[in-house]
């Protein structure tokens, strides 16, 4: 059944509004403004705390094309002039709604916005709580709708669409045909009373067009995202602009498509080499003198030479620069055939530069169909001693009886790039063989890792492995779930009655997570706990939340009831408004068909103000909260290239001979990408770019590369159940970046292991950020908090956030790993830093080593004080003398001064700013290369231990004692990294942020009086409540968006 898609705007109440009647209170009424729809509700009489619990409906099927309708949602707050003293609705309000704000029903909250000023003399207080969302609904039967008298202008609109029959009171027909829409379009509609300046397309944002009807309806152009460059937008079918897809994931990551040609670079070639056409074919063939198959020849006309056409390609290409090197594959996709001497199910042969693979079985019905296709490395060292494809169909599983074969010259294959139109199949007359009538459907061209075709083909360097293929993964919607145990009555059962005090707990478990409340005693069967119990949920809410009560004693907890509450049934919200409490009754543990007149008062929601940690906080990549309502613009993206891998060490012995199998792993937000698996190489080639949205400078992208034991997991030997190895990890903090630059370096990948470091190979990565918000609201970002709102108004224990940051890291490890090809869970331990806080006596030295350079640039201090004050450098003294004598005559200048200094001071380093790689793993700073044998083996000791017990027992008494002084020297010394960081362009935005904020405050202190400035500084101080903000000052969250060197210890 066909579904039309509306939009759902739920009133809700309203608080603390402004009088407006003249006797104290006000008549409020709302009206909502939707592309031209109004809809308005009742009006509630003479109170400042109204509720109305409405819901109002808007369709999304017609979206006026006129520029005075914006994709904007607007309503507006009323004073009724029917209940007051007024000639006209007096204003109290209102709000503006982005489309980005609309999320699907079921992810729906109720959120209070405070109501915004018409104008700067509106008086204008309070807040009003609305939910919106997407609703799907069955369409209406073919019957005129009534007209209602709110929504005129809405009848107006939908009745200008009109079917393609004469009979005018049918409504529009909900097919996508494109020349229906055509013909729909070219007819002129009839006069409405106020007609737009352009006919909108009808049907065509009830749901996403297809390709077909985005071409023929080109009227309207495509609705992509504002803040992304033109680049990053996919060439699927576009949606509308306030109308999210189904199912979309948590994030609106983009990957760069390798399809796009426009994001090639066409790199200098050199000519290929003349090479002679060998009439002789693979061994695998049987060789025949005259019925053998022979080279296809291909006319000029159709198609010109492999040589030609690189020398062409520029021509197509239209981007100047990219972040990865092309790589030439010759691709076959074999389709089917008819006619074969044959009724079982034959397979075909792919012999290329002394590479044969084999397809799949044939599966018969009128033909016998393949459909696979065949990537093989065109710029392969073996490709001139073989420039024959030979292609050959065989009888049987095990290929025992020929067929029929096919030849083509490689120098002759066309070459094909993304922007031209996939190759259509042709059929070949098979030669030799047995085949003397049969026809194999193929086509045959050459591209590179752009064409759409790769990604799911058979590939010489993956060795065929279907768990080998590149995977875009998606991280699922984690929730933080609060339960507030309040208390329980009627718990005195008939065995209990006989004793005076009982103590109870209650246990919550949510899968394997599973917490308890603390005992509480009562005399009267009613126990009170008043605890909040936090758990982290993934969607889709499948599970359910149990609470069972324990009675205790002293031979052990006794179960006197259980209560199911399933998630779907809890709710939502965004703030740290209360939810309405419920009480749960228990069930019998023996009989759940029995109940328990026991009952708990139990307040749950969902927060989605929170962001779900997942990652340690100084190398967090996403910081937006779970709730989609709460999320900010985008502003810019950054793409990765993942060029290959050099020198890497054999990870594995397989047949007495060292190989390496390596992928590499790349996560950045919600989003996480696996290049596919070269198999058996030490100089592995990937030449693969992702791409993915920023929300916010200051985070890290991380980038894993691990050795694969997939393919033996297809043979099911022993080492099936062996773990992928890791090689090396990088770090690249996005805020190092400078816009629109491409980076392209080689990082070393180290390991640290019970040795010491040891270096495992290179890896060649490229790196670009561009950004899409403007350069003020880009630089803006730096005075808001990293974390949400709610971080701050009710933050997290220490002891939650490591918990609930452990439980999260193991929901997305078993997520992750249900994937296909799945993404391991020590893979995801290892890309999350899982075990980054685990205690190490090399953490303490190398954090204490960290604090000592910091005091050393204040010691360099001391020194130039104390040459100065030893005349050793002449000139500096007089000058000092000079500047001493000012400062004591006009002290007012003392504070300008020190400004204007570290004006000259962030200045002068800018000539001495890196322009080196961008900051990787630093073994040194991390006292790697120095560390003692014996504090390695403490640190990748594992659990339970296998030593002594007495140096278990010692080395437990050190975990105890310094544990807490690894965090506490480690925070110290990332506060005075940051003070570094002010005036080292280790972050060139923040940096230039400070210094021109220093050059500003030493001339307005130079021009303004000194006791005007401090007395401006003492009122703002000291404002009303009123005017002061929950958030952290912009000072410090300017400050804690500072980098440190935390992410460049190992």
């Amino acid at each position: 059944m066909a579904t039309t898609r509306k939009l759902v705007v739920e009133i809700v109440d309203a608080k603390d509004l402004t009088p407006k009647d003249g006797q104290g209170t006000s008549s409020p009424y709302v009206v909502v403004d939707y592309y031209g729809q109004r809809r308005r509700t009742r009006t509630i009489v003479r109170d400042l705390n109204p509720v109305w619990n409405e819901s109002l409906e808007f369709s999304l099927a017609k979206k006026p094309s006129h520029p005075v309708f914006n994709d904007v949602l607007e309503i507006d707050m009323f004073h009724d002039k029917n209940f007051g003293p007024t000639r006209r609705n007096n204003f109290l309000g209102r709000i503006r709604l982005g489309s980005d704000q609309f999320v699907a029903k079921g992810e729906e909250a109720l959120i209070y916005f405070p109501l915004e000023k018409k104008s700067l003399f509106n008086l204008v207080q309070g807040e009003i709580g609305i939910r919106i969302y997407y609703a799907d609904e069955a369409a209406p039967p073919a019957s005129k709708p009534a007209v209602a008298p709110l929504e005129p202008v809405v009848e107006e609109k939908e009745e200008e669409v009109k079917p393609e029959g004469p009979d005018e009171s049918k409504p529009p027909p909900e097919t996508k045909d494109g020349p229906a829409e055509v013909k729909e379009t070219a007819e002129p509609p009839p006069p409405p009373e106020n007609p737009p300046a352009e006919g909108p397309k009808p049907n065509e944002d009830a749901s996403p067009p297809s390709q077909e009807n985005a071409t023929v309806g080109g009227e309207e152009p495509p609705v992509t995202e504002p803040n992304l460059p033109p680049e990053a937008v996919s060439d699927g079918p576009k949606l509308p602009a306030e109308e999210p897809p189904q199912n979309q994931p948590e994030s609106e990551d983009i990957l760069l498509e390798t399809s796009d040609a426009e994001s090639w670079v066409s790199a200098p070639r050199s000519p290929l080499p003349g090479v002679t056409i060998s009439r002789s074919v693979s061994g695998s063939i049987p060789k025949t003198k005259t019925g053998g198959p022979q080279p296809l020849p291909r006319s000029m006309s159709e198609t010109a030479s492999y040589t030609s056409e690189i020398s062409d390609v520029s021509t197509i290409e239209r981007s100047t620069f990219d972040l990865v090197e092309k790589m030439h594959y010759v691709f076959v996709r074999v389709v089917k055939a008819r006619s074969l001497p044959t009724s079982g199910s034959p397979i075909t042969k792919i012999s290329l530069s002394g590479t044969t693979i084999e397809s799949k079985p044939a599966r018969k019905t009128s033909t016998f169909e393949w459909d696979q296709t065949f990537a093989f490395l065109r710029d392969s060292p073996d490709t001139s001693s073989s420039p024959i494809l030979e292609i050959s169909v065989w009888e049987g599983t095990g290929g025992t009886h020929f067929l029929g074969g096919i030849c083509f010259d490689v120098s002759e294959i066309p070459l094909r790039d993304p922007p031209d139109s996939p190759l259509a199949p042709q059929w070949y007359r098979l030669e030799g063989g047995g085949a003397h009538h049969g026809d194999l459907m193929l086509a045959t061209w050459t591209g590179t890792q752009a064409d759409e075709s790769f990604p799911d083909a058979w590939k010489t360097d993956t060795a065929g492995n279907v768990t080998a293929r590149a995977k875009v993964y998606m991280s699922p919607k984690l929730w933080y779930l609060r339960a507030t145990v309040m208390d329980a009555q009627d718990l005195l059962l008939p065995q209990l009655t006989a004793f005076k005090e009982a103590s109870f707990q209650l246990k919550a478990q949510l899968g394997f997570q599973v917490q308890k409340t603390k005992p509480a005693v009562t005399r009267n069967g009613a126990p009170s706990w008043n605890e909040d119990l936090l758990f982290v949920a993934a969607e889709p809410f499948a599970d359910q939340l149990v609470f069972t009560l324990e009675y205790r004693t002293s031979k052990g907890p006794v179960t006197v009831g259980m209560a199911r509450v399933p998630l779907t049934a809890i709710e939502r919200r965004v703030d740290e408004r209360l939810v309405a409490s419920r009480w749960f009754g228990f069930e019998d543990p023996n009989d759940e068909k029995r109940g328990n007149r026991s009952r708990v008062h139990l307040r749950l929601c969902f927060d989605g103000g929170y962001h779900v940690m997942d990652e340690a906080a100084h190398v967090c990549s996403d910081y937006r909260p779970t709730a989609r309502q709460l999320w900010k613009p985008a502003v810019g993206i950054v793409e990765l290239g993942v060029i290959g891998c050099k020198n890497l060490l054999p990870m594995k012995t397989v047949n007495g001979k060292g190989s390496t199998d390596a992928y590499t792993v790349a996560k950045y937000g919600s989003k996480w990408v696996r290049t596919r698996t070269v198999s058996d190489s030490l100089d592995p080639k990937w030449n693969e770019q992702y791409t993915w949205k920023v929300y916010d400078p200051c985070t890290v992208l991380t980038i894993g590369v691990f050795d694969s034991w997939g393919v033996y997991e297809i043979d099911g030997g022993k080492e099936a159940t062996r773990q992928d190895l890791r090689i090396g990890k990088v770090r690249l903090r996005i805020s190092t970046l400078e816009t629109g630059k491409a980076y392209r370096n080689t990082y070393p990948l180290l390991m640290l292991v019970n040795g010491g470091v040891k270096k495992l190979g290179e890896i060649e990565l490229a790196v670009r950020f561009v950004r899409s918000a403007p350069p003020l609201d880009f630089l803006h970002v730096y005075t808001q908090p990293l974390l949400p709102l709610m971080h701050h108004i009710k933050p997290l224990t220490l002891f939650q956030e490591d918990m609930l940051r452990n439980t999260a890291v193991k929901i997305l490890a078993v997520h992750l790993s249900r994937s296909e090809p799945p993404l391991r869970p020590e893979i995801v331990r290892y890309m999350l830093d899982a075990d980054s806080h685990t205690f190490s006596m090399r953490k303490v030295r190398a954090n204490w080593l960290r604090i000592v350079n910091v005091v050393a640039g204040m010691i360099d201090v001391v020194r130039w004080v104390d040459d100065t004050r030893f005349w050793r450098n002449p000139t500096a003294t007089l000058l000092v003398h000079a500047l001493v004598v000012m400062l004591i005559w006009f002290p007012d200048l003392i504070v300008p001064t020190i400004a204007f200094y570290l004006f000259v001071i962030g200045a002068w380093n800018y000539r001495f700013r890196s322009r080196a790689g961008l900051p990787h793993f630093d073994p040194r700073l991390s006292l790697a290369d120095a560390a003692d044998r014996e504090e390695l083996d403490e640190e990748f000791d594992v659990v339970p231990s296998n030593r002594p017990p007495e140096m278990v027992r010692s080395r437990y008494d050190k975990l105890r004692a310094g544990a807490r002084v690894q965090t506490i020297l480690g925070e110290v010394a990332a506060q005075g990294e940051k003070m570094q960081a002010l005036v080292t362009w280790r972050d060139p935005r923040a940096t230039g942020i400070f210094v021109g904020l220093c050059f500003v405050v030493a001339l307005v202190l130079y021009l303004v009086p000194t006791k005007m400035v401090a007395m401006a500084s003492g009122f703002y101080y000291f404002r009303h409540p009123i005017f002061r903000d929950r958030k952290p000052s912009p000072m410090i969250n300017f400050f804690r968006r500072l980098p440190s060197l935390s992410d460049r210890l190992m």
